[in-house]
């Protein structure tokens, strides 16, 4: 890991942003840039977790969403919906997946057109063990202060709600 720099950047291009002119925009970029560093952190925490187990975020996404399902099975459109990622994205997990025996593709019972992804048992272990290994290494501590948690996540609904992720039909989401 490098050293830190002696200096926020984000700051200091906020700083130049209003230098330049952009006053009025300087807080946006501002946000966009932290939030999109933030996510750099994060996911090099994550992927650090999951290397032992072989797996990357979205392969881990993906068993995870089955091994939450009743039956252990979804249809690869629907996991697609679910992931909120392109078709091929699943087909491309899928394909990696079931060549280390971590799922399999079945065919639907009732529609001929679409094929079901199901989880192996062990796909189900490794789902698990890589569950508990993140929320020891990252889910418990994110890097924010717990007392700031639920704001933050009451925010960013709000912007994946404009942004069309997800309708509740009015009804309040839980933060």
């Amino acid at each position: 890991m490098p050293a830190p720099l002696p200096l926020d950047p984000i700051a200091e291009a906020h700083r130049q942003w209003i230098d330049h002119g952009w006053g009025e925009v300087a807080d946006g970029m501002a946000v966009v840039t932290s939030l999109m560093r933030a996510q750099q952190i994060l996911m090099a925490r994550v992927e650090e977790v999951l290397k032992p187990f072989g797996l990357t975020f979205a392969r881990y996404e993906l068993l995870t969403l089955l091994h939450f399902t009743r039956q252990g099975a979804l249809p690869m459109a629907k996991a697609s919906a679910r992931l909120q990622v392109h078709p091929t994205s699943v087909t491309n997990a899928v394909d990696r997946l079931e060549s280390a025996g971590l799922v399999r593709r079945t065919p639907h019972p009732s529609d001929r057109r679409a094929t079901l992804v199901e989880l192996t048992d062990e796909g189900r272990a490794l789902a698990i063990a890589a569950t508990e290994k993140l929320n020891t290494e990252v889910f418990s501590r994110p890097g924010i202060p717990d007392d700031q948690l639920e704001p933050l996540l009451r925010i960013l609904a709000g912007m994946r709600h404009d942004a069309g992720d997800f309708d509740t039909g009015g009804a309040p989401t839980k933060w």
